[in-house]
């Protein structure tokens, strides 16, 4: 009760001091308990703000009566003791339109009115107010923006429950789900959302050097997206990013796209740039040796789906796509293989092959052996010898284990046939009749049997 006096004497003071004011004087009174304010006329003052001694505002109601813990012209608040509140925080019970169905805070600035309808920053933080002043929580603003427990606009990254009429959604985050979604506020506290000109339902922002992918409602996502809203049929324009959010890099093992068909695995390897862009080749069989990508050190050859080939592939030497020959990338690591290999077919048949060191499939005489595309070429079981023409190219005398017969005289075939061969192999008479440069005979070399 000791306090309550001396604010009272205090207020008396602020009021009155400097002056003896009778009733009805003009100024300040004191009467049954509450200020009032006459004017020089000796009328009471009401509806109009006054101040006192100590200069601070005061306001006079419908009765003339100073105005306490209330509400003044909808914008402005006056305390216990009558002062129009300015520059700070109130926690009330009620607003300026009479609601009392709970406890709000409001901010009033160094003016005293209210803040209403809005953002204001206060003490470097962004808060946001409705149409009554009260300041708000949760996601405001069109839902662009989510203002924490203390009402401060929340900036970073936080994980959050997303609005009411965007929590439905109908993908499946790659990893644990609970419901939750999460999203980045800028400085200001907005969130990202993609730009209405990206490609699609996402974009993607660079946040500290990682990239990170976002829907139309600015929820992060995981998982394989479609970034470019892309629908022909192959990985061109998908990024894929883990658990976190960050786009993936380098090599990646995981479940292919489920909108995409075609792959072999369950599982398999892709490979993302730095920006995250995974390695998109052309369809398998139609590949040039342009196609092919240097990683580490290691060469490897995608298919449209993304995958790293395995298995004998036919690649094209240039873009005409008239000249192709036959490449093996290892079932195991993806790289061509090079020298001599034992190669399964795509008919499941083990055939011989040699490649060069860059792991072409060789064509010509290696080790007196004749190979084409690669292949091992052999005379036919029963034939001892055959001839055997490269298409474009010369036309050799083969035995029935691949290996070639040079410097032959009279070398018969099994039908009789008489060949005569030069210092590398290559037939110059047939039965003692010369053969012309270019001329066809016997069989032309068989191609590798390619895998799908």
């Amino acid at each position: 009760m000791k306090n309550k006096g001396l604010a009272i004497l205090a207020l008396t003071a602020a009021l009155a001091a400097g002056s003896s004011m009778a009733a009805y004087a003009a100024g300040w009174a004191s009467e049954d308990g509450s200020w009032v304010y006459y004017d020089s006329d000796g009328y009471r003052v009401t509806y109009e703000w006054r101040r006192g001694n100590d200069n601070l505002w005061r306001y006079l109601d419908g009765s003339g009566r100073m105005a306490v813990s209330s509400w003044v012209d909808e914008y402005y608040y006056v305390d216990e003791n009558g002062i129009m509140v300015s520059g700070k925080w109130m926690e009330l019970d009620t607003s300026p339109n009479g609601r009392t169905d709970g406890i709000y805070w409001y901010y009033f600035n160094d003016s005293g009115k209210a803040m209403m309808d809005g953002w204001k920053k206060i003490s470097g933080k962004w808060y946001y107010f409705d149409e009554e002043g009260m300041m708000q929580t949760g996601w405001v603003d069109d839902n662009m923006y989510f203002a924490g427990s203390d009402g401060a606009a929340l900036v970073g990254w936080h994980k959050l429950e997303p609005p009411e009429d965007e929590n439905d959604y109908e993908w499946e985050p790659y990893g644990d789900y609970d419901g939750k979604c999460w999203y980045y506020f800028n400085s200001s506290g907005k969130k990202y959302v993609p730009d209405e000109e990206d490609d699609g339902d996402y974009g993607e922002k660079r946040i500290d050097g990682t990239y990170y992918c976002f829907d139309e409602y600015g929820a992060m996502q995981t998982g394989w997206v479609n970034l470019e809203d892309n629908d022909d049929g192959t990985l061109e324009g998908y990024r894929f990013y883990g658990s976190d959010g960050k786009a993936v890099t380098g090599w990646y093992s995981a479940e292919p796209p489920e909108e995409l068909a075609g792959y072999a695995d369950d599982v398999d390897w892709f490979y993302f740039s730095r920006d995250g862009k995974p390695k998109v080749g052309p369809v398998k069989g139609e590949a040039t040796v342009s196609d092919f990508d240097r990683i580490n050190g290691k060469t490897y050859l995608f298919d449209e789906l993304g995958s790293p080939v395995y298995g004998l592939i036919k690649v094209y030497s240039n873009s005409s796509m008239e000249e192709y020959t036959a490449y093996f990338f290892d079932v195991n690591d993806r790289t061509p293989l090079k020298g001599k290999e034992d190669i399964e077919e795509g008919d499941g048949n083990v055939t011989e092959y040699y490649f060069t060191s860059s792991g072409k499939g060789y064509t010509g005489v290696e080790n007196s052996k004749l190979y084409y595309m690669g292949k091992l070429q052999k005379a036919e079981d029963g034939t001892k010898y055959q001839a055997i023409t490269i298409p474009g190219g010369k036309t050799y005398l083969v035995n029935t284990s691949g290996k070639i017969k040079k410097n032959a005289s009279g070398t018969k075939d099994a039908d009789g046939t008489e060949y005569t061969t030069n210092s590398t192999g290559e037939i110059t008479a047939v039965n003692d009749m010369a053969v012309g440069a270019g001329e066809v005979i016997g069989r032309e070399a068989e191609e590798p049997i390619w895998w799908d």
